[in-house]
């Protein structure tokens, strides 16, 4: 490939939503490591060069979070220039939608430093333009158009 063309960086997260009684979870995790070390965030990173889109986010969640075994569905691509500060990213998102969530056996792992479930209502501070995909996935809820999937 020629050296003139710089190509972006494919990366994936992951949203898991969970319903606790009448209210809407989602999983986060805090970031072991810069940029944004300590930090909150929804779970993903980079597909390795010979690695399916799907693989990765799969391997990422579990990488992260201990989670495996729940079906993802692609939500949309987010590729705003300079929605990371390490350069030129495009992520590739997925969700989850979880009927039980102690059901999973969720533990911080890998660049996680720590694995919480957060209300909706009640979110910190996200890191990247994690703020506006979770707000994205939503309002795709509220409409009723992401499919719940069982675990």
């Amino acid at each position: 490939m020629s050296k003139e063309y710089k190509n972006p960086a494919l990366t994936t997260d992951i949203l898991v939503f969970a319903k606790e009684q009448e209210n809407i979870t989602v999983l986060l995790i805090k970031r072991k490591n810069p940029p944004f070390q300590d930090k909150w965030a929804i779970p993903g990173g980079f597909v390795e060069y010979d690695e399916e889109i799907d693989d990765a986010a799969k391997r990422e969640l579990e990488e992260e979070t201990n989670i495996k075994g729940v079906e993802l569905e692609q939500l949309r691509t987010f590729g705003k220039v300079g929605r990371d500060p390490r350069g030129r990213t495009v992520s590739v998102v997925y969700y989850a939608f979880i009927e039980d969530a102690s059901k999973l056996d969720v533990k911080a792992q890998d660049d996680a430093k720590e694995v919480c479930w957060f209300s909706i209502n009640n979110l910190p501070k996200l890191a990247f333009d994690h703020a506006e995909i979770l707000d994205y996935a939503l309002t795709v809820i509220a409409r009723h158009e992401i499919k719940h999937i069982s675990y």
